[in-house]
């Protein structure tokens, strides 16, 4: 994993004007603000306005063919428990992994990548996605006390930008298959020594062909691996018509994952999402009550891809020798993470239930 895909400005600092401070980015006021001295800046969005973020050409990209200007140069270092690449300020020489909670050394290396073309704002501060975090645990049954006062208590979370890709497509598929008619036949049956007559279904099979046309826009693939993807997956839907054109500023006070997930392998899973979307269209096109498909034959036209970048607040926890991560989507507020147990929880609950079936046992038998 690569943080920070910015070289001008790889720590996303931005000095105050007042007072020399950094400044962050605030999401709740969308604007630049300084901590120590309250001074607010306005973002250089630049000459965009409500401009549609560009697409890059695929092929473009998978011969290495992409303008200089689309590719950068950062410097990263890497866990040794979750092989996290983690970006460190020039003066900090150890620190622990936003992912896992693990101390780190620096030991920086170089990674060229495609840059960023559009980033989903954070709208969600710090405070309001711990609560969302506290209320999701205090929801969830079994759960440790300790490990919900420790996350209430413990230190911050991190606010970090999250790697995808998304791809466009304009696709045509031709497919064979069969269009299945239920039709009903009575057949006489014995039941309880007496003959019945009952209705059976049958399906009467028909082959089918045709062609199907769908333009994908945006189908969104996770270009990390720092975190499960069933934790990312579960974070979506996510609202993408927020996007902006990147910019650091909007980096500002975050950390900024950078892709590892090969652009390559990233389409191959959009095509998998594409695939799934066009068997659905193709069932509808086929009509009847069952369909089977046989074979599909898909070209795809226009293909392009952005890197884009997702707030994600990030809580990291060791409790009791235990490590727990917990997401919160930074735009909606939905959360998700590992589910811990109590096992005096459930021990006492296990005695719990043993005693209320005794004591309805015992009141059975004293009713008889």
């Amino acid at each position: 994993m690569e943080l920070s895909p910015n070289t001008e400005a790889s720590n996303h600092n931005f000095p105050c004007d007042s007072c020399g401070g950094d400044l962050r980015f605030d999401p709740m006021d969308r604007q630049l603000l300084c901590d120590h001295c309250g001074n607010t800046q306005k973002l250089d969005r630049g000459p965009w306005g409500n401009v549609q973020i560009k697409e890059l050409d695929f092929e473009s990209a998978l011969n290495a063919s992409l303008p200089a200007v689309e590719m950068e140069e950062t410097r990263v270092s890497k866990c040794p428990n979750c092989a996290a690449e983690v970006e460190f300020d020039p003066d900090i020489h150890a620190m622990e992994c936003p992912f896992c909670a693990t101390p780190v050394v620096t030991d920086t290396g170089n990674h060229r990548h495609i840059k960023p073309r559009g980033v989903l704002p954070f709208a969600l501060d710090e405070a309001t996605a711990r609560a969302a975090m506290t209320q999701w645990l205090g929801r969830l049954w079994f759960a440790p006390g300790g490990l919900q006062e420790y996350a209430r208590k413990g230190r911050k979370m991190q606010g970090i930008y999250v790697p995808y890709w998304t791809f466009d497509a304009d696709t045509t598929s031709s497919y064979t298959g069969e269009r299945g008619t239920i039709y009903y036949v009575t057949q006489t049956v014995m039941r309880d020594g007496k003959r019945q007559q009952i209705r059976v279904p049958k399906i009467r099979w028909r082959s089918a062909r045709g062609r199907v046309a769908r333009f994908f826009d945006d189908v969104l693939v996770l270009a990390s691996r720092s975190l499960p993807k069933r934790f990312t997956d579960a974070l979506e839907p996510w609202d993408l018509s927020g996007l902006e054109p990147y910019t650091p500023e909007y980096l500002a006070g975050f950390r900024a994952e950078g892709y590892s997930v090969a652009l390559k392998d990233g389409f191959i899973e959009s095509r998998q999402k594409m695939d799934q979307i066009i068997a659905r269209d193709i069932r509808f096109d086929i009509g009847g009550d069952r369909q089977r498909i046989h074979r599909v034959d898909t070209k795809l036209r226009d293909v392009t891809f952005k890197h884009i970048l997702l707030p994600v607040w990030l809580a990291a926890y060791k409790y009791r020798g235990e490590t727990y991560r917990f997401v919160v989507n930074g735009s909606t507020g939905k959360v998700q993470g590992e589910r811990p147990w109590s096992s005096v929880k459930i021990a006492f609950a296990v005695i719990l239930g043993g005693l209320i079936a005794a004591a309805v046992g015992y009141g059975m038998a004293v009713r008889q």
